[in-house]
């Protein structure tokens, strides 16, 4: 009689290895031309190794601990102190050491040379395509350095630990750290976007007040990012001033002692698990005016600017790490005689998300360019103000939205492996939603978009009007930009009404003059005849339905070479 092993029922056949030990960085050919397009070349070297670096086994092992291990909060310590620690697994603290040692926190401020942003940018978007949610203290602490350099007395005291390039985990005084990370506080329950509407107040402590001034918080925050960090940056109301205004808030006060802000719970949330987000309460805690009394809208909002980019790039990035497993498992997965990725109608659908992919990584590194371009608001061009001020609104409406169509797509190639939290597939899509919610919902920013466009005409001309010289040889692309023009000459009711459809019209046809710039003629003339003529892209539309005269093969391979 035949004998058959213990548990031995069959041999496991036709499916796909896990996806490891490729470059990021060298496999993208669009970031990678982007990267010396932008003027970041001499950060190349870095790159690729960094590109390297995260796809190991034990880098991609880091990224599926840290999101099944989920922070802890631990409110008191053995003898029954207040302590609101958080716990976090040590792959969280592993991931913040590959952040802080590519200089991802801070580097076109540490190190301001041309093309530093693009290079940042580039090195945040391949970090993202392995785990999200520890991008979420460094982007916070990115996008707080240019709020903190104008308060130079207070930016003095934390220059170092704000650049380094060390990540200290420690939960002390910043007395006593060797870096810091810093957050923000500015949602409350009853106004959400509606910042205006926050109820917490702030009372001087130290005589009048204003400007670099001691004050006492009361109130509470309903969505407090990462409440571990060493400070965050809050906004409540003085006694003095009806408008809010900005503070600086540590986690320790003066004396060493834990600052007043006890976190009631973190949140359950449905993605972005490795990471903490919380509900404070300030009890009178300690904080710093940052600002002039009164502003600390526009004064955060720059802080703000920063981190919708970072949006874009986060989303782009779930773009890209979902189509290259996609693309992965398709080329090893066979069915009904034949790879996947050899299937005519599977070609299609790889070949639709490779166009939505570049064009998302063109766009976020355009903008990147345009931050570094416009840091200097009175030397910028004004094409490069309306790049920063209208397109990044409209990017992070239109990207963000696009990844959860994307990833869910992607996931549907691998079947029922991607619905499984053993791949990575489902984590991406669970992360997916986050960015279009964080720092201002669709509404807000096509909203934002239409107020940038009604402040700066003559920007938004300069950029229609350059956009105009690449559309003289792609006739779709001026009908699409004529379109536009008559929307925004419409009455304003209408155009508030058609606010989304501005936002992505404005996303679509910059990202097809980017393409026709820099990218291959067939990725271009693709993506303009499926994106952006007449009766394209208005209205969504599903993936994998490009005209099957495009050589969707050639794109594939484009997106990433096999």
């Amino acid at each position: 009689m035949e004998r058959h092993g213990f548990g031995q029922t069959h041999e496991v056949t036709n499916q796909a290895p896990a996806l490891a030990d490729y470059n990021l960085f060298a496999s993208d050919t669009a970031l990678s031309a982007a990267v010396d397009r932008d003027g970041a070349s001499w950060h190349r070297e870095a790159l690729l190794r960094h590109g390297a670096a995260l796809t190991t086994p034990d880098t991609l092992a880091l990224a599926e601990l840290a999101n099944r291990h989920t922070p802890e909060l631990v409110t008191h310590s053995p003898r029954g102190e207040r302590i609101d620690a958080l716990e976090f697994h040590p792959a969280w603290h592993e991931l913040l050491v590959l952040l802080r040692r590519e200089g991802l926190h801070a580097l076109p401020f540490s190190d301001p040379r041309s093309g530093a942003m693009a290079a940042r940018c580039a090195g945040y978007f391949m970090h993202a395509q392995i785990e999200s949610g520890s991008l979420c203290p460094l982007t916070m602490t990115f996008a707080s350095i240019p709020v903190l350099q104008r308060e130079s007395a207070l930016f003095d005291t934390l220059r170092e630990q704000l650049y380094t390039r060390e990540h200290d985990p420690r939960d002390v005084p910043l007395t006593q750290k060797r870096s810091m990370m810093i957050g923000m506080g500015m949602t409350e329950k009853q106004g959400g976007s509606d910042v205006r509407s926050n109820q917490t107040r702030a009372h001087a402590l130290d005589g009048a007040g204003g400007r670099g001034g001691a004050y006492g918080l009361i109130g509470h925050k309903w969505f407090f990012s990462a409440p571990q960090c060493d400070a965050h940056l809050v906004l409540a109301r003085t006694d003095t001033h009806e408008g809010l205004s900005c503070f600086f808030v540590p986690r320790f006060a003066p004396d060493g002692s834990k600052n007043a802000v006890q976190i009631q719970r973190l949140k359950d949330k449905l993605g972005n698990r490795s990471n903490a987000s919380s509900e404070v309460e300030f009890l009178d805690a300690y904080g710093v005016m940052i600002g002039d009394e009164g502003r600390g809208v526009p004064t955060i909002i720059e802080m703000a600017n920063y981190t919708r980019l970072d949006c874009v790039i986060g989303s782009a990035a779930l773009m890209r790490a979902a189509l290259v497993q996609a693309i992965h498992h398709a080329r090893h997965r066979s069915a009904f005689g034949r790879h996947l990725a050899e299937q005519p109608l599977m070609r299609n659908v790889l070949a639709d998300l490779a166009l939505e992919s570049e064009a998302a990584t063109v766009l976020f590194m355009r903008l990147a360019r345009a931050f570094e371009e416009s840091a200097d608001a009175s030397s910028a061009s004004s094409a490069e103000r309306a790049w920063r001020r209208i397109v990044t609104p409209a990017a992070k409406y239109w990207v963000c939205k696009r990844a959860l169509e994307f990833t869910g797509e992607a996931m549907e190639v691998w079947g029922g492996n991607g619905y499984v939290e053993t791949g990575p597939m489902a984590r991406f899509y669970r992360e997916a939603p986050v960015n279009s919610i964080w720092e201002g919902s669709g509404n807000v920013m096509c909203l934002d978009v239409l107020r940038a466009i009604e402040r700066e005409p003559q920007a938004a001309q300069a950029l229609f009007a350059a956009w105009q010289d690449v559309a003289r040889a792609h006739p779709a692309l001026g009908a699409a930009l004529a379109r536009l023009a008559a929307t925004l000459n419409g009455p304003a009711e209408q155009r508030e009404a058609s606010a989304r459809r501005i936002a992505q019209q404005i996303v679509l046809i910059a990202q097809a003059t980017l393409l026709a710039q820099h990218a291959p003629a067939a990725v271009a003339d693709a993506f303009i005849a499926t994106r952006v003529a007449d009766g394209c892209g208005e209205s969504g539309r599903v993936y994998g339905t490009l005209p099957a005269t495009f050589d969707h093969a050639a794109i594939i391979e484009r997106a990433f070479p096999a």
